[in-house]
């Protein structure tokens, strides 16, 4: 089973603490105009650093918990920190790869797989926190593969 790059855990870190500055603002706009006065309330910093806290632990837990395979005829996945999801995309269902780079992932040089299947709507799987070399290797990979089993399936 292939891991993710560590870097993908200060991405993940990251959004986790621009989430928690959030939440402690509507929290601080909250406590200013809307509890009233006699409402125990948490302070703003008191909100972000638990929720800054939450989601830091929670990243160290998905990256522990993500991984990918290529196997002899399917793309198995494994991720999810308290739902546990295991997903198996045939080669035969994939329609195409794609690589993709948002500015902060090319910033601590990441990429994204993202394997589009036929059959159901909104039906694709990405596989993030990959380098870029990997990502490309890895889309190479699943393109042969799925032109491969499409013409064993049509015999």
């Amino acid at each position: 089973m292939n891991r993710l790059h560590p870097r993908i855990r200060l991405l993940w870190m990251g959004r986790a603490v621009i989430t928690a500055a959030v939440l402690a603002g509507v929290s601080a706009v909250a406590v200013r105009f809307v509890a009233p006065p006699w409402v125990p309330t948490l302070t703003p910093a008191a909100v972000f650093v638990g929720f800054a806290a939450l989601g830091i632990v929670l990243a160290v837990l998905r990256y522990r918990v993500w991984r990918f395979e290529v196997r002899e005829d399917s793309l198995y996945l494994e991720r999810g920190v308290f739902t546990r999801v295991r997903t198996v995309v045939p080669f035969v269902r994939i329609q195409h790869v794609d690589t993709s780079r948002s500015p902060i992932e090319r910033a601590i040089g990441l990429a994204s797989t993202v394997v589009y299947t036929a059959g159901s709507r909104g039906a694709d799987v990405s596989v993030p926190g990959l380098g870029q070399g990997e990502a490309d290797d890895l889309r190479e990979r699943l393109k042969r593969l799925a032109i491969r089993s499409e013409s064993e399936d049509a015999v």
